[in-house]
This record gives C-alpha cells, structure tokens and sequence, in this order.
C-alpha cells in the first residue's frame, strides 16, 4: 500500500491519498489523473486494468484501487 500511495503522491501531491475516500465521487481526480495512475499502477505492479475495471468505487479511494490490484495479482 505504501508504494501506491507513493505512485499516487507522485501524480497529485496536493491530494492526501491516505485519508481521501471520495476522490471520484467529489471530483477529486480527473481523467488524465485517472490514466497517469493507472500506467503508473500497470507498470509497477505488473498487471492490466482495463476498462471494465474503470469504475468509479475502485479508484474513491487508494484502499479501493489498492484492492482492485491485490485481486488482479491474486487470480
């Protein structure tokens, strides 16, 4: 988890990632902020989110996106 919030930081530092749990729901991020974490994500962690995967409850919060990865590493 501390590696996401680190990737996530790097992106948009001014967002406090460890607290933040609506950061689609109250605009937080926005579409290019959305696609810069998910090639940073892709990259570090291995895997491939895809569009299906583009759902608004996995990225409200790092804990959301970070379990989207760990069940994407683990199947």
């Amino acid at each position: 988890m501390e590696d996401l919030i680190r990737i996530m930081s790097e992106i948009r530092p001014d967002i406090d990632f460890e607290t933040e749990d609506k950061l689609i729901d109250d605009d937080v991020l926005d579409s290019f902020d959305i696609i810069a974490i998910v090639s940073e994500v892709n990259d570090f962690y291995g895997i491939e989110i895809n569009v299906n995967d583009l759902l608004p409850e996995n990225f409200n919060s790092a804990s959301a996106l970070y379990e989207l990865i760990s069940n994407m590493k683990n199947s």
